[in-house]
């Protein structure tokens, strides 16, 4: 009896260690998964009943449908302040920002063509200032962390409060932000106040946790809810307090928000999208609305809208208005219903991994495995319940992870937990990519083992997106839904194949466009190279696809539609970046999906885009040409450019096709000769645009564009008009880069 005694204690230092250690020393792979499980206790709860001080006037695709593309003209956003305002809106928050002039004000065009009484002409932007000056408004703006960017800027915003640090430390734990990027000087100093929006996602994707403050410039800065908080509670002093571990909490008068050490707030969300009230944009602008809607609430004027990526992932919901996670902050101070990560929770973790391994290996050593089998689940269950009302009654964040780790570890031994653990992973990567890869990766995913290949980490990938062009005409003709999804199938089944042909993943399909990357979940070798091939086989196989479409009935309306308008059923454009994203399982626990997000995503959806503005099939970025085998395509220099929401210029290139055509067919209707002479033509031109030389550069794009069979029937009118732009206005340092200021 002693011995085995003895042996229960060694067992239990010996899990203890090895799970505090692993608790301590390597914080992101457990963080992940306890994350993980947090989001199974929100999807258990449930949605909560929130105050209904909140409403969030949305800039939704109602409004874009009627206004046109975002930004809209300053004016018209006076409108929609002033309206609120008039209606007696509490405080308003933008989860917008305005770092530049509107370029469609008329008093810029006044100037620019130095028309006669210019000072008559109005000032969008003025007007706007004027509005938020008569407003309850709280500003949004942004800071850049990590390396600073071009557009950063030296001025701080004025906030009209004193940030007082109780006992702070050496270090004070904060979140540092290296630049700043603020609207243009006549809105942000016709403001009362602004706060910064950044809601930065963990490493899973997902948004958990806000910083409340962030430093800047040795000062300290508050979140656009923060501020819009402070404001409504008449707080001129903010503390902010300390203790040796980081900070503590945030006090506001009558208030007192917890905190983690780096001063961000555990958002308790309410609820899924549209949890909480949403009013149309337009109809603000339009009046129809009621005025109690609006009426001493706190307003946050942002964006449901797919294409204005203000999306993000949350526990309840992977796709979720980033303008409701401050709707979700501000209630949650309001009602005082928190969950917290205090300074200290470290400590309780470990005591409770000790806790928890101990009676486990007490348990297991005095009672029959029959009976452990009942107090196991016993103990199991009320450790769920006591984590459960530790997180939603007493808001603390304990570490569920980990100790049930450890009751798992002691009770069961290594071998069985890794066995349950290895059953689970397969079923869930088998559910997760069955219909993403193909048979041989799902095989070797499953095969491999790895448990880690549903957690979030960076991996440089090779993202495709493809766009059904004239799409809502399509849709327009068909008789019915079911002859559309027949439609649409006919043209995703041999694009999916050709995908998954090349070793891609298909992330998801949006409408008529496709989302695919290659080099996860699994290495692909060469994976650009590939992802440029299957790209330019879905163009030629879009060929004898158009005249089998022609031949169906069931789609003669759409054949007939596509003519009149001297089309094909089906053309298609297609975008390809390469570069390191996120990847992983991104969601809640109860809707979660294996994908892709950051900058190269972002950036491989505005290539689709651009193929519009410049007349191509593909567009691939300089990231994407430099890593493939270039004698093997045709290709044409587009443009050097600075997409919207971006600072580092990017190469964007068209590919024509391969070298030797595809089964001896080429994609463009001249010989391979006549696009050679071509391009030679347009290389020489592009070469004097880079080098400034305007005029010498427009001759040639003209000779070309005035050819009966050009390959490109935009791109010439693009640079005919700079080059004669530059000549009228010769500029300073020409860099020759071209800034996107939309995204497509």
């Amino acid at each position: 009896m002693l011995q085995k005694f003895l042996s229960v204690f060694s067992i239990v230092l010996f899990v203890s260690a090895v799970l505090i250690s692993f608790y301590i020393f390597f914080p992101k792979y457990h963080i992940a998964i306890d994350d993980k499980i947090k989001d199974l206790l929100f999807s258990f709860r449930g949605e909560l009943q929130h105050e209904g001080n909140v409403a969030i006037i949305d800039i939704d695709e109602k409004s874009l449908a009627q206004l046109g593309q975002w930004p809209w003209e300053r004016d018209i956003l006076a409108t929609l302040i002033n309206r609120l305002t008039e209606n007696g809106a509490g405080i308003i928050g933008l989860d917008v920002m305005f770092p530049e002039n509107d370029k469609t004000s008329p008093h810029r065009f006044a100037e620019e063509f130095n028309l006669p009484n210019r000072e008559l002409f109005d000032n969008h932007d003025l007007t706007f200032g004027e509005a938020i000056a008569n407003s309850p408004t709280i500003l949004g703006y942004t800071f850049e962390f990590g390396e600073k960017r071009a557009k950063s800027q030296k001025d701080t915003p004025f906030i009209p409060a004193i940030f007082v640090e109780n006992n702070m430390p050496s270090d004070s734990f904060v979140l540092k932000a290296e630049g700043i990027i603020l609207n243009i000087p006549e809105i942000q100093e016709n403001s009362y106040s602004s706060g910064f929006f950044n809601n930065t996602p963990d490493t899973s994707g997902i948004v958990r946790s806000v910083p409340l403050v962030v430093r800047y410039n040795d000062e300290i800065f508050p979140s656009l809810s923060l501020e819009m908080l402070r404001v409504a509670t008449d707080t001129e002093m903010v503390n902010i307090d300390y203790d040796e571990m980081g900070v503590i909490g945030v006090g506001l008068n009558g208030v007192y928000i917890p905190t983690d050490r780096y001063g961000r707030l555990f958002v308790n969300y309410r609820g899924p999208a549209k949890t909480f009230q949403y009013l149309s944009a337009i109809d603000i602008i339009n009046g129809d609305f009621k005025k109690e809607d609006v009426e001493g609430k706190f307003l946050l004027l942002g964006s449901s809208a797919a294409g204005l990526l203000d999306i993000r992932a949350i526990p309840f919901d992977s796709y979720f208005p980033g303008v409701e996670v401050h709707a979700n902050v501000i209630d949650n101070v309001l009602t005082g219903d928190f969950i917290a990560k205090p300074s200290w929770i470290e400590g309780a973790d470990i005591s409770l991994i000790f806790f928890v391994v101990s009676i486990s290996a007490l348990l297991f050593a005095v009672v029959s495995p029959l009976l452990f089998i009942i107090i196991f689940t016993l103990f199991a269950m009320a450790m769920i319940y006591g984590l459960y009302t530790a997180f939603f009654v007493y808001g603390i964040a304990l570490n569920i992870f980990v100790p049930f780790l450890g009751l798992f570890l002691t009770s069961f031994l290594l071998i069985t937990v890794n066995f349950f653990f290895e059953r689970q992973q397969k079923k869930l990567i088998k559910g997760k990519f069955a219909a993403k890869v193909s048979p041989a990766v799902m095989e070797d995913l499953i095969s491999s083992g790895d448990s880690s290949v549903m957690i979030g980490k960076e991996r440089e990938i090779t993202v495709m997106f493809s766009d059904v062009r004239n799409f809502t005409n399509i849709s327009e003709s068909m008789p019915n839904a079911k002859t559309l999804i027949e439609f649409l199938n006919e043209y995703m089944d041999p694009m999916t194949e050709i995908i998954i042909k090349y070793g891609g993943t298909v992330d998801k399909f949006i409408g008529d466009a496709i989302m695919a990357y290659w080099n996860a979940p699994t290495d692909v070798k060469d994976h650009q190279n590939k992802a440029v091939m299957a790209t330019m086989e879905q163009l030629h196989t879009c060929i004898p696809l158009n005249e089998k479409i022609k031949k169906d009935p069931r789609f003669t309306a759409t054949c007939e539609m596509a003519k009149s308008i001297g089309k094909e059923p089906i053309e298609i454009g297609l975008g390809i970046n390469s570069g390191v994203a996120v990847v992983g399982e991104m969601g809640s626990a109860g809707r979660s999906d294996y994908t892709a997000i950051g900058d190269p995503i972002n950036l491989g959806a505005r290539l689709e885009s651009l193929c519009k503005y410049y007349n191509s099939q593909c567009n691939i970025s300089n990231f994407t040409k430099e890593a493939i085998d270039e004698s093997k395509y045709i290709f044409r220099f587009l443009d050097l450019v600075t997409v919207k929401g971006k600072t580092e210029p990017i190469e964007i290139w068209q590919i024509h096709d391969f070298q030797d055509g595809f089964n001896g067919n080429y994609l463009f209707s001249v010989t391979k000769k006549r696009i050679m002479e071509e391009l030679e033509l347009y290389n020489k031109a592009i070469f004097l645009y880079k080098e400034a030389k305007f005029d010498e550069a427009l001759k040639i794009f003209i000779e070309v564009n005035n050819w009966e069979d050009k390959t490109n029937k935009n791109i010439y009118d693009i640079y005919i008009e700079r080059c004669e732009h530059y000549i009228k206005n010769p500029p300073e340092d020409f860099n020759g880069v071209f800034q996107h200021t939309t995204k497509g």
